[in-house]
């Protein structure tokens, strides 16, 4: 009778465990769950617009020349900072045509930069190279660099701003 008895406990002992084990695997994966269906579901509800952002006077601007603007982004968060800045290589052509680049390199976004001297956009991510007019002139990036529209009004310079280009690979 007393090997019964043990046999009993230890089944209720077993079980015990398993439930306890069980109630700590669902709730481990409730909290892995959690960020991962946060992040698939936040792009439905964050609102992104386009919004058209001075960036400077016409007269601020050389012909031929390439300069850097930063300005709003345009789904900034509260908590966003300095990250609620984003920039565009701005390149004046003419007295009335402006092209304005984004700063993103088209292969995997990272920062290009300007090199004056060579005339070129340089990502230093992976030897990305792109011509002075954003077409691409080598490396691994698809293609040339995105572009924003530019517009004149009231003599100022504003690019239409809207969120980051996706890249391809």
């Amino acid at each position: 009778m007393s090997e019964m008895n043990f046999m009993e406990k230890e089944e209720t002992r077993r079980s015990f465990i398993i439930k306890i084990f069980s109630i700590f695997g669902g709730l481990l994966g409730v909290l892995v769950a959690i960020p991962i269906v946060g992040a698939m579901v936040a792009p439905i509800y964050r609102k992104t617009s386009k919004d058209w952002r001075s960036v400077g006077k016409v007269d601020s601007f050389e012909i031929g020349s390439t300069v850097l603007v930063k300005f709003k982004n345009t789904s900034p968060l509260p908590w966003s900072g300095i990250t609620s800045q984003t920039a565009s290589w701005l390149r004046r052509d003419t007295a009335d045509k402006f092209i304005a680049f984004s700063v993103n390199c088209a292969h995997l976004g990272c920062p290009v930069r300007w090199i004056p001297d060579a005339q070129i956009f340089l990502c230093p991510c992976h030897g990305g190279v792109y011509n002075k007019d954003g077409s691409y002139a080598a490396g691994p990036p698809p293609h040339g660099l995105s572009k924003y529209p530019v517009r004149i009004r009231n003599n100022e310079v504003e690019i239409l701003s809207s969120p980051i280009p996706i890249t391809t690979i």
